[in-house]
């Protein structure tokens, strides 16, 4: 059997989404493997999402919960995904990362729009020696230019900018890795067609590979999401051997126990979070509740507020973005956070008349009411149905369905198919997501860094905003008076 001349790990994470406990966990994991294995011979990465500010301690420090947690860890480098990269501004990023954070963050494809640099912060890639062995690593992100450029960057091509850095990395290091947030479609195809790289260590699109998966000479490694798994992949060179073998397998986090230190960090911050989001935002005279299947005043605070805040003539939103109601009282900005965490921005679009009848019909339809979903920001359960501001809707439940709706007014004036329309709604319906006719939009503009609770914040400090959200969207026909509008209680039910 051939002596190895040196073996190294790579301790990987992805997509955490601020689980800080998982977090906590994997920092035993690594405290481990030093312990076992010393410094010399241990990489951590990480390939972006770390953050999510949906959890009250990453949303009430700034991120620096996780930095913190990064830095006891002492992780080697980072890449940005797009929960660093979209949700926070530009000058928090450079708080964040641009005082010695003690590891290097690696993104080829971010440059500044001001003058088509990067930030001293940030490097396209890097060379760390371990183990004698030169390691070439590059970071990339996937690339909603669209979203980026409204907060100041220039999200270029992921693969060009990665040829084009594994090409420099190729004559200077012994190995070459990619940390990609990207997805397994997109490592796939760098897999197919990018010369020279080793290891592609992925991420953003949640995939867990138990082991190594091979394209040609390149490794695909993943580790899943939420922190449920570290990735580890041993390279081990024989003596005389240019390429090492890989051994790549995936550790579940559920069995250990949360690092000291790290606990102590999530407890410290949730203390200071706790502190900060204690901030009282208005004080209600009335309660506002919510339903996720019956027009309901909060959610429709949220549409109208959607509606001003892109100056269009209709607002549009699914309930499920609201996870609860306000009781009377205070309001703080914790609790509005607890019931509005999505990162979701405000979009404003352009669209033709029958896109928005299909999707109007499709919101009294318990199939999409009660479709789950995941991902693309929504940090809700269920989909829930379409609240609006600027549309009175006439509904008979007694009739088939996508023909529930007899009568759909706009500002007083009836719905026209071919007309097109300003609708002031969120950018998750531009992903085709839920209400996917909403995607046919002409057009879409986006709101950065603004996210739905702030649109509902500035709402909740208008008293006549407050007044107007009671007011009745949807008049359902009762079937016991020949067609007359009957009384009802503001509440138009899901049948």
């Amino acid at each position: 059997m051939m002596k190895s001349e040196a073996t190294l790990v790579l301790l990987h994470t992805n997509d955490i989404h601020s689980r800080l406990e998982n977090a906590a966990r994997i920092a035993s994991i690594i405290e481990e493997e030093r312990q076992r294995l010393g410094d010399a011979a241990v990489l951590v990465v990480d390939c972006g999402d770390h953050m999510d500010r949906a959890r009250l301690e990453t949303e009430g420090s700034d991120g620096l919960v996780n930095l913190k947690l990064l830095q006891a860890s002492r992780y080697d480098l980072i890449t940005l995904g797009n929960n660093e990269g979209l949700t926070y501004r530009m000058d928090i990023l450079k708080e964040l990362y641009g005082r010695n954070p003690g590891f290097r963050v690696i993104c080829a494809n971010m440059l500044k729009t001001r003058d088509g640099q990067r930030p001293d912060w940030l490097l396209p890639r890097t060379v760390i020696v371990k183990q004698g062995k030169r390691i070439g690593i590059v970071g990339a992100t996937a690339d909603f230019s669209a979203f980026y450029e409204l907060l100041g960057w220039d999200v270029t091509d992921p693969m060009a900018a990665i040829q084009e850095q594994v090409a420099i990395l190729r004559e200077e290091a012994d190995l070459v890795i990619v940390l990609s947030h990207l997805g397994l479609p997109r490592d796939k195809e760098m897999a197919t067609t990018i010369d020279g790289i080793d290891l592609i260590v992925g991420a953003h699109t949640h995939h867990l590979l138990h082991e190594a998966l091979y394209i040609g000479n390149t490794a695909l490694c993943a580790a899943g999401k939420f922190g449920e798994y570290a990735g580890r992949v041993e390279f081990v060179w024989g003596y005389g051997e240019e390429r090492p073998k890989i051994n790549a397998s995936v550790i579940p986090t559920a069995a250990y126990m949360e690092q000291h230190e790290a606990a102590s960090i999530i407890s410290q911050y949730k203390a200071v979070a706790e502190r900060r989001m204690s901030r009282v935002i208005t004080s209600l005279s009335h309660p506002l509740p919510l339903s996720v299947n019956v027009e309901s005043p909060l959610v429709n605070l949220l549409a109208a507020g959607l509606r001003k805040w892109t100056n269009s003539e209709i607002g549009l939103v699914n309930a499920g973005q609201l996870l609860g109601g306000l009781a009377l009282g205070d309001v703080t900005a914790s609790e509005l956070h607890a019931l509005c965490p999505s990162p979701i921005n405000p979009c404003r679009m352009i669209i033709k008349g029958k896109h928005l009848r299909t999707a109007l019909e499709q919101s009294v339809l318990p199939e999409y009411v009660d479709k789950r979903i995941k991902g693309f920001g929504f940090r809700g359960e269920v989909l829930g149905a379409l609240a609006v501001d600027g549309i009175a809707v006439t509904l008979d439940s007694s009739k088939p369905n996508m023909q529930k709706l007899i009568r759909i007014e706009v500002n007083g004036e009836q719905l026209a198919d071919e007309r097109v329309y300003t609708v002031g709604t969120i950018d998750m319906f531009s992903f085709r997501i839920g209400y996917e006719t909403l995607a046919e939009a002409e057009s879409f503009r986006f709101y950065l860094p603004e996210f739905l609770r702030d649109v509902l914040e500035h709402e909740l400090l208008r008293e006549e905003a407050i007044a107007d959200c009671h007011a009745v969207r949807w008049k359902p026909v009762s079937n016991d008076n020949d067609g007359e509008n009957e009384e009802n209680d503001g509440l138009c039910r899901i049948e």
